[in-house]
């Protein structure tokens, strides 16, 4: 796995974040509900937010670390996805109806 790599190598603890956005706490698929996008795909399980925990124990939610992986992420499918690139660091998704 990319992420636990990169993390060993620099230290850094990784963990999985949201994948799933329940719609009864969220809202459909284009419905705004609780916290989010609207059109998140949270919603359809085609994102996952990874989060990275620096060796002094804060959330790196945008730091050097997301960018490598982010940056690795984008070049495995066209439809890939890294929120570093609409200000949400530790997003990582497929397009999906040009949603991300």
């Amino acid at each position: 796995m990319k992420a636990a790599e990169l993390g060993e190598k620099h230290g850094y603890t990784v963990r999985l974040g949201d994948l799933f956005r329940d719609p009864r706490a969220h809202g459909k698929f284009g419905v705004k509900k609780g916290y989010g996008h609207k059109n998140s795909c949270h919603k359809l399980k085609l994102a996952q937010d990874i989060n990275i925990i620096k060796p002094n124990g804060e959330l790196d939610a945008k730091g050097k670390f997301h960018k490598e992986l982010g940056e690795w992420w984008e070049k495995q499918h066209r439809y890939c996805r890294w929120g570093g690139r609409f200000n949400d660091g530790n997003h990582y998704s497929l397009t999906h109806w040009g949603a991300m």
